[in-house]
């Protein structure tokens, strides 16, 4: 693919993760990258207590290279300093900038293999199954590849350019009013802040969430906050309120068409 798009006389590539709905092309960017002659460049996000656990930025004292730092990657007793936003202050978005040629050429030298760090991850084996057998998952960081390069670097951006799509909490925001597609292909928020929505074990799964929002999911441009504790469906036409809270049920339970979730629940 890379002798593809070099024959085809594209020199700058833009990647990113498909879970990541606020990656989007941007000229000015584009524009930076070419200009600094980096072979790689990383957008990042500034750090807040909500990203003390996710990967970030450092700088390696040997020879001042810039790194990807995960958190299986480093010892206990560095926890502490891992977590600090303060002293880490830029997280990796999974967006990544490169130069096709100078790829090319570090891919020559190395035989095709860039040499990325190894993760080791424990999981279950089925992921929708927490009785399944746990495993260890090796897997690399595209991220980490910043390493490979001499001369990488990294690019702050604004928030709204790392939207990813982890969970189900995630998705219901996503598909929900308080988002609007603009006329260039991007999601623009229209509420700030943005609702904090908190699902069950009920709707961890994609199967099981979408069972239970078969018309689609509620308005949330009144909402500050959905907490669904129990086996709700929702009906059409459902609007959420406030600090909106569905409690535990002894078993499945609708919510009406055109019903009002609030504080007191279904209205």
């Amino acid at each position: 693919m890379l002798d593809q798009l070099r024959s085809a006389g594209f020199r700058y590539a833009m990647v990113s993760n498909s879970d990541n709905v606020g990656a989007a092309p941007s000229a000015a960017i584009a524009d930076w990258f070419a200009a600094s002659g980096a072979p790689l460049a990383m957008e990042v996000c500034r750090r807040t207590a909500a990203d003390r656990k996710g990967g970030h930025l450092a700088v390696r004292r040997a020879d001042g290279q810039l790194v990807l730092r995960e958190k299986a990657q480093t010892a206990s007793e560095d926890a502490d300093a891992f977590a600090d936003v303060d002293r880490h202050r830029y997280f990796n978005t999974n967006t990544l900038w490169l130069d096709l040629d100078q790829l090319a050429a570090v891919l020559d030298r190395t035989g095709g293999v860039l040499g990325l760090p190894l993760i080791r991850n424990e999981k279950h084996v089925d992921p929708t199954d927490p009785g399944s057998p746990r495993v260890v998952q090796i897997e690399t960081a595209m991220g980490s590849a910043i390493e490979v390069f001499e001369g990488a670097t990294a690019i702050e951006v604004p928030r709204s350019r790392f939207r990813p799509v982890k969970t189900t909490d995630d998705l219901l925001l996503l598909r929900s009013d308080v988002f609007e597609l603009t006329d260039e292909a991007e999601l623009r928020p229209i509420a700030d802040p943005l609702p904090l929505v908190t699902l069950g074990d009920h709707y961890t799964t994609l199967a099981a969430f979408e069972s239970r929002f078969p018309h689609g999911v509620p308005s949330l441009r009144r909402a500050t906050s959905l907490t669904v504790e129990g086996d709700w469906t929702f009906g059409q036409d459902v609007r959420v309120v406030d600090d909106a809270v569905l409690s535990t049920t002894s078993g499945a339970r609708p919510v009406p068409d055109g019903a009002t979730v609030g504080p007191d629940g279904v209205g």
